[in-house]
């Protein structure tokens, strides 16, 4: 079975999160994706970058989650 990730993009400050953002790749196992949701997290709060984080509260949150989409 594949994992696939799906990033959620979060403001403390404004209360609320987009909608989840799925990633295009999918994960052998549940550990592979827990381990990129994290790197992932870490990237893109880096590219963010400190002023936004800082100002707006920004936290993202992902779910690993079996991957049902259809193979085309």
């Amino acid at each position: 079975m594949k994992i696939m990730l799906a990033m959620i993009f979060c403001s403390y400050v404004y209360q609320e999160c987009q909608a989840p953002y799925i990633m295009p790749l999918s994960y052998n196992s549940w550990n592979d994706c827990m381990i990129a949701g994290y790197e992932e997290a870490k990237r893109k709060t880096e590219e963010v970058g400190k002023e936004i984080v800082n100002k707006d509260g920004i936290y993202i949150r992902f779910i690993c989650t079996p991957d049902n989409r259809t193979k085309t």
